[in-house]
This record gives C-alpha cells, sequence and structure tokens, in this order.
C-alpha cells in the first residue's frame, strides 16, 4: 500500500469519526471468511457499517480528530474491526450478541471498546450494558408519554365524569 493511499484512508476514517459519535472496535479474529460475511451482511441490514483497519491507520485517524489514543489501551492491538452507527448508539452492540448466538462458541467477536457520545466503554463485558442502552428517539418517546401520562387521566376521568359526576351529586343530595 502506498503513502498516498494510506493517507486516504486515514483521512476517509479520520472524517467517519468526526461524523459518527458512536462507533465500536470489535475482533472478529477466529471467525470463517462465510461467518465474517454473514455478519458483513447482518450489519449492512442493520444500517451499520463494518470494515477492518489496520491499528496504526486507525490511530492516526483518531489522532486527526483528537481523540486520547492513550485511553484505548489495548484495544487497538490485534484484529480490529470498526462498527460505525450514525443511528443508533447500541445497533453495533445487539448485532454483536444476536451474531454470537450462531457462533459455535458463542463468544465471537469480541467487543474490544466502543465511544458512544465521546464516553469510552472499554472491555468485552461491556456488551450487555450497550445493548441495553436506549436510542435518542425512545428516549424522547417515553418522555413524551409521562408528559401526556397526566393529561390523559384528566381526559379519562372528565369523559367518564357525567355518570359518575351525576352520582355522585345524587349521593350528596341524598345526605
Amino acid at each position: 500500500m502506498t503513502r498516498e493511499e494510506k493517507a486516504t484512508i486515514v483521512d476517509e476514517l479520520a472524517e467517519k469519526f468526526s461524523n459518527n459519535t458512536n462507533y465500536y472496535f470489535a475482533d472478529a479474529s477466529g471467525l470463517s471468511v462465510a461467518e465474517i460475511n454473514k455478519f458483513r451482511g447482518l450489519c449492512f441490514k442493520r444500517g451499520v457499517e463494518y470494515k477492518v483497519y489496520k491499528n496504526t491507520l486507525i490511530k492516526k485517524a483518531l489522532d486527526k480528530v483528537e481523540v486520547d489514543v492513550e485511553a484505548l489501551g489495548e484495544v487497538l492491538s490485534g484484529t480490529s474491526g470498526i462498527l460505525f452507527s450514525a443511528e443508533s448508539s447500541n445497533a453495533p452492540a445487539k448485532i454483536i450478541k444476536e451474531f454470537r448466538k450462531t457462533d459455535k462458541e458463542g463468544t465471537r467477536p469480541v467487543l474490544k471498546g466502543a465511544s458512544i457520545d465521546s464516553d469510552l466503554f472499554i472491555g468485552n463485558d461491556h456488551l450487555t450494558m450497550l445493548s441495553n442502552l436506549k436510542s435518542k428517539s425512545e428516549l424522547i418517546g417515553e418522555v413524551i408519554s409521562l408528559l401526556q401520562s397526566p393529561a390523559k387521566n384528566v381526559i379519562s376521568a372528565l369523559q367518564s365524569g357525567p355518570n359518575t359526576l351525576a352520582g355522585l351529586v345524587k349521593t350528596l343530595s341524598e345526605r
């Protein structure tokens, strides 16, 4: 690979890192070609981009976007594939968990680390927590439903009110 090709890859990666606040580092070594193709297909269906890069190119791209590479520690060693998700912060984690169900060992691909809105999560033990994160749209939906709940209760009480209200007035008048 020539210097120009490497520079082009670093520039493209730096642009992806700056445009996506959610990205995961995974190690899919040990999977067969067919399994990796199946994993890539699953990523494609869910709108997640998966690509394997050299660690030195990843480090250079992260330096360009001013991410602390030393904080990633052991994440950028060995085989490193990056999963970019523009829409949902938990989509890559869900894909990894789902794919592990089809894996013989049930442990591949391995989550090496993730960056969610500039917060770093290093290690495979964060996978369950990351897959349970709610997306921005899910959180907004919950807030809206919580805000609407009291209004719905009042409207419901008012709609059932004529019968209840008449019964209350009649009972009070009888006393």
